[in-house]
């Protein structure tokens, strides 16, 4: 796990992630820095105490959820979720953080920031 990404990430108080699917590392070690994270999946997913799962679909979200969140990110976000995600993280007034499956674009207004090899996308608003 790319420890550069949690420390960007963790200058957020209440995070949600979405999409978390079997990956909950990065969840789980912003927990552990004081965070409070809830992770979305459209599955039933396992993740590390204290982290909140909450089962949602970001193409059709339940705006509760988010309300009061910080930032919204997600991990590997393919094209498709881009824009629903910059979407239900500006409804929510947070910040939109991403990044992307391997050669993937950035499909919505975002600005790059390379972390110790890897990109992190941050809406631009």
């Amino acid at each position: 796990m790319n420890t550069a990404l949690v420390d960007r990430l963790c200058r957020y108080d209440h995070l949600v992630e979405v999409g978390v699917g079997a990956r909950p590392a990065v969840a789980g070690r912003l927990a552990k820095r004081g965070c409070r994270v809830a992770a979305t999946d459209i599955y039933d997913r396992s993740v590390p105490r204290p982290v909140r799962f909450v089962r949602d679909d970001v193409t059709d979200p339940d705006p509760s959820v988010y309300r009061g969140a910080d930032a919204v990110y997600a991990l590997n976000c393919p094209p498709e979720l881009q824009r629903p995600l910059a979407d239900v993280a500006e409804a929510a007034g947070a910040a939109c953080l991403f990044t992307t499956l391997g050669a993937d674009p950035a499909v919505v207004d975002a600005a790059p920031e390379t972390l110790s090899g890897e990109t992190l996308f941050r809406l631009n608003t």
